[in-house]
């Protein structure tokens, strides 16, 4: 076969390629996908695989050395040892509270932003909210270590109260990360609250209801799928979060510092930890599952 021919079978051979790839679109975003799933599953899904055999192995207790036995000690210390449920249960605490302000605080800001504000200011104002995301994380809490230190901004706004500031500790780290995650509770709430139709509204003070019996039985209903959509993420990301506690915790310990702690010499209990908000955060997914939320996301 001449060269000609050859570079005119391998041309009719890509055509027909094309013209297969054109005519079945789900087959062309099937190839499009194929690869960067397979990435993101070898990536996540194998390390999570990993993690979760790397916890049922122990530690040799005078090498420190990893011992491939198959045991089930490392989640009986959990569920055994004081200090590890304190850890867990003050961890969830704390993503529950902050999850809470984050929703007291993004409701009012979300309603005036999506119904109150004018129309030509709203976009720049959903600007204003996510700028602070643009900013370094670490910038972001180092700027709430000054501002809760001792003489810090906190105690001289509440000097003339007689009062001080919380310092550094649990208060400080919810504090923190409330801050860090309020405008992913923000925007979703704003979205729901812009699609909210302005006749229900009205119809509601038309037959008489009070603003607070408007809430309770027009609003409130129509936002939740959306308040629960961003609670998913203010309750995983403050769950699994160990640097802000580092910085303004005082001796506050949550989980991540303890997988922190124990990942060099006791890797095996590390994963075991590691486990514990990977298991709240689903049974929080199936919590939520019924109130629409998934759908919002």
């Amino acid at each position: 076969m001449t060269t000609d021919a050859t570079t005119a079978a391998g041309r009719g051979t890509v055509r027909r390629l094309a013209g297969t790839l054109h005519r079945r679109p789900r087959l062309r975003l099937t190839l499009l996908l194929t690869a960067p799933l397979l990435w993101l599953a070898v990536l996540y899904l194998g390390s999570l695989a990993v993690l979760f055999v790397s916890a049922f192995w122990t530690t040799n207790s005078f090498t420190s050395q990893v011992v491939k036995v198959w045991s089930t000690d490392n989640f009986h210390e959990l569920v055994t040892t004081p200090v590890f449920r304190q850890v867990i249960l003050r961890s969830v605490g704390v993503a529950l509270a902050v999850t809470v302000l984050c929703a007291v605080i993004a409701f009012p800001v979300a309603f005036y932003t999506a119904r109150v504000a004018r129309p030509r200011w709203r976009p720049l104002l959903v600007v204003a909210i996510l700028t602070p995301l643009w900013a370094s994380y670490l910038v972001k809490v180092y700027a709430w270590r000054l501002i809760l230190a001792e003489g810090g901004l906190a105690d001289w706004l509440l000097a003339p109260f007689g009062l001080s500031g919380p310092g550094f500790g649990l208060a400080a780290t919810v504090l923190t990360l409330t801050y860090l995650w309020l405008p992913y509770m923000i925007l979703p709430i704003h979205t729901a609250l812009e699609q909210l139709p302005a006749n229900l509204l009205d119809a509601s003070a038309d037959l008489g209801a009070r603003p607070g019996r408007t809430f309770r039985s027009i609003v409130l209903p129509m936002v939740l799928p959306s308040v629960a959509a961003g609670s998913v993420f203010t309750f995983s990301l403050s769950l699994g979060d160990y640097i802000s506690v580092q910085i303004v915790g005082g001796k506050t310990q949550l989980i991540g510092n303890l997988v922190y702690s124990n990942i060099e010499l006791n890797l095996p209990m590390a994963a075991a930890l590691g486990l514990v908000p990977v298991v709240v955060i689903v049974l929080y997914l199936l919590a939520i599952r019924r109130t629409g939320a998934l759908n919002s996301l």
